[in-house]
């Protein structure tokens, strides 16, 4: 993984500075410590860099996230593990990932700072900010329950990083019904209801509508281009998921309206 033994590897805490420098130095202390030497001359991209502070942020904004209601329930927890399964993270990753939801949880966790920096550090790039907030969203959603303590903690996000909350209502819905396209078992089980909220429009959309809503939102959830933009390898997973589940449900109400 590119970002990971390059960036991290080479100091990228100390190179990026800031309240993220700050949460990625913690974690991974004694790679920047043997990497500072050098550092200086090392070519850290941006888009190393951006990759590096999506997943650190990510998982510290996870750990926020599960202890909103007030506790970390055992249910969260196998929530960001089965995240960490389907991103199929090396052991160190993995390690990494739980030391940095682990920071996430802590009083004194500096969430607007961190979101602050992870904006700019995604150049406002709408879609991977996006990809983002539907991941947390998916994280939330895990155990079927959206509690109203992670609900509110959805909405301050969205809100640091340019989306309102009527959007935050949208795209629960959607990706809540895209949770019913997971795999094959449940794809026969999804209603239409839901394969239209996949999409984000309702019954009454035209075919065109429709068909503009699919290409948009296959656009917006592309492997390749999010990865280029500076979506983390290891999500690539993730994406290629939704992109599936956008197809599943696209499919699904196609065959509907013929008959």
């Amino acid at each position: 993984m590119s970002w990971w033994g390059k960036a991290i590897g080479s100091g990228v805490g100390f190179m990026m500075g800031g309240p993220l420098g700050a949460i990625i130095g913690a974690t991974f202390g004694h790679r920047i410590d043997q990497g500072l030497g050098g550092a200086g001359r090392l070519n850290i991209g941006d888009t190393e860099r951006t990759q590096a502070a999506f997943f650190s942020a990510t998982f510290s904004l996870m750990g926020y996230l599960a202890k909103a209601d007030g506790k970390v329930s055992a249910s969260e927890i196998s929530m960001v593990e089965q995240v960490m399964s389907n991103m199929r993270l090396l052991p160190e990753q993995r390690k990494a990932a739980i030391a940095l939801f682990n920071q996430g949880k802590k009083d004194d966790f500096p969430i607007a700072d961190i979101l602050d920096q992870f904006r700019r550090e995604c150049h406002r790039r709408s879609n991977l900010l996006q990809m983002f907030l539907e991941i947390l969203i998916s994280t939330a959603l895990a155990d079927g329950v959206l509690h109203p303590a992670e609900k509110k903690a959805l909405y301050y996000m969205a809100q640091q990083l340019g989306f309102n909350s009527a959007y935050v209502d949208q795209l629960i819905n959607m990706v809540g019904a895209q949770q019913h396209y997971a795999d094959d078992s449940h794809q026969a089980a999804a209603s239409i209801d839901d394969a239209y909220m996949v999409l984000g429009i309702d019954v009454s959309a035209t075919d065109a509508d429709m068909k503009r809503a699919y290409r948009r939102l296959m656009s917006q959830h592309h492997p390749d281009k999010l990865v280029s933009k500076g979506l983390p390898e290891e999500m690539i997973r993730l994406a290629t998921k939704k992109t599936q589940e956008i197809n599943a449900a696209y499919k699904q109400i196609k065959q509907s309206r013929k008959r």
